[in-house]
C-alpha cells in the first residue's frame, strides 16, 4: 500500500501536503520521528491568536482514499494523541425509505498515548480498518 501524508504545525498558516508517496513502513517511521513533544511545547509557548494547528500529521491511502490524522496535545502534562478516521460510511436518505448512499466521514475519538497511537496507526496502514473502526462505537 501506498500513502500520502500532510502536516500542521502550530507556527505555520498552511497545511503542508509533501508530494512524496510513502510505503507502510515510511509511514511508521516518519510518525515516530516526528518531534511531538517539541511541536507541542511550541504550542503552549505561542500566544493563542498566533497558533493555527496542534502539531499533526494526517496519512491517506491513495488507493482506498481512507485516512488518518493524528494530533498531539496535552493532557495532564503528559502528551497524548486524537485519532481522526475518515472513510466511507452507509448513510440512510430520510430514514432508509429513500435508500443508502456512500460517503466519507470523519469521526474522532481521544486520549491516547504515543505507543497506542502507532498500534493503531500500524493498524491503519496494514489495512485492517475494522480494529480502527472499533474505537468510534465505544
Amino acid at each position: 500500500m501506498t500513502f500520502k501524508h500532510s502536516n500542521c504545525y502550530p507556527d505555520k498558516e498552511n497545511i503542508e501536503y509533501p508530494s512524496t508517496v510513502l510505503d507502510t513502513q515510511q509511514v511508521l517511521e516518519l510518525f515516530k520521528k516526528h518531534p511531538w513533544k517539541e511541536q507541542n511545547e511550541l504550542c503552549l509557548k505561542l500566544p493563542e491568536e498566533k497558533i493555527h494547528f496542534s502539531p499533526s500529521i494526517g496519512f491517506t491511502n491513495t488507493n482506498s482514499k481512507h485516512g488518518l490524522e493524528l494530533t498531539a496535545h496535552e493532557d495532564d502534562g503528559k502528551l497524548s494523541f486524537s485519532l481522526w478516521f475518515n472513510r466511507p460510511k452507509k448513510v440512510k436518505v430520510l430514514f432508509g425509505i429513500l435508500g443508502e448512499y456512500e460517503r466519507m466521514q470523519v469521526d474522532d475519538v481521544w486520549g491516547f498515548n504515543l505507543d497506542e497511537s502507532i498500534l493503531y496507526l500500524t493498524h491503519f496502514v496494514n489495512g485492517n480498518y475494522s480494529v480502527i473502526e472499533e474505537l468510534y462505537k465505544r
